[in-house]
């Protein structure tokens, strides 16, 4: 490297160097700028009455659950041995949806084991059904209406 290529090098670092004390000089003299004063309005936009807000919780929740539904399986006991899987299903219809309702029977023979399922679409309306209809009539007998649990 040549004596006049390091000199022109020095003389670009020297030049940057004067320019950034020149700026901190700047920077240094500068007044101080005033903050910006924002209202809370202008940050979150317009806010509801404590009233407004009373009035919507009264009038119950305007979100709606975006979940999907947990379906329940439901064991009825007790069933009379005239019970069809659709007269099952329309016995529990006005509780709520139903999605599958089955009366099991002998594999050998075909006749009624007296016990079948429902399958609610929703959690919530098998409570209902439990509710409403255990101990009520179907074809003549009292019929059982619990929570299905796993076989053993």
């Amino acid at each position: 490297m040549s004596t006049f290529e390091k000199r022109a090098r020095e003389e670009k670092k020297a030049e940057k160097a004067r320019a950034k004390l020149q700026r901190r000089i700047e920077k240094r003299t500068m007044p101080a700028a005033a903050p910006e004063i924002v209202s809370a309005a202008e940050i979150i936009g317009d806010v509801p009455s404590i009233a407004q807000v009373m009035r919507s919780l009264e009038d119950g929740p305007s979100v709606k659950r975006t979940a999907a539904l947990i379906p329940v399986k439901l064991f009825a006991g007790s069933l009379s041995d005239q019970t069809s899987s659709a007269a099952l299903g329309e016995h529990f219809a006005p509780c709520g949806r139903i999605a599958e309702a089955i009366v099991i029977t002998d594999r050998a023979s075909g006749a009624s084991r007296n016990f079948g399922f429902v399958t609610m679409v929703d959690r919530r309306d098998g409570a209902k059904a439990i509710e409403a209809l255990d101990g009520s009539e179907l074809d003549g007998n009292h019929i059982v209406v619990r929570v299905a649990t796993e076989s053993r």
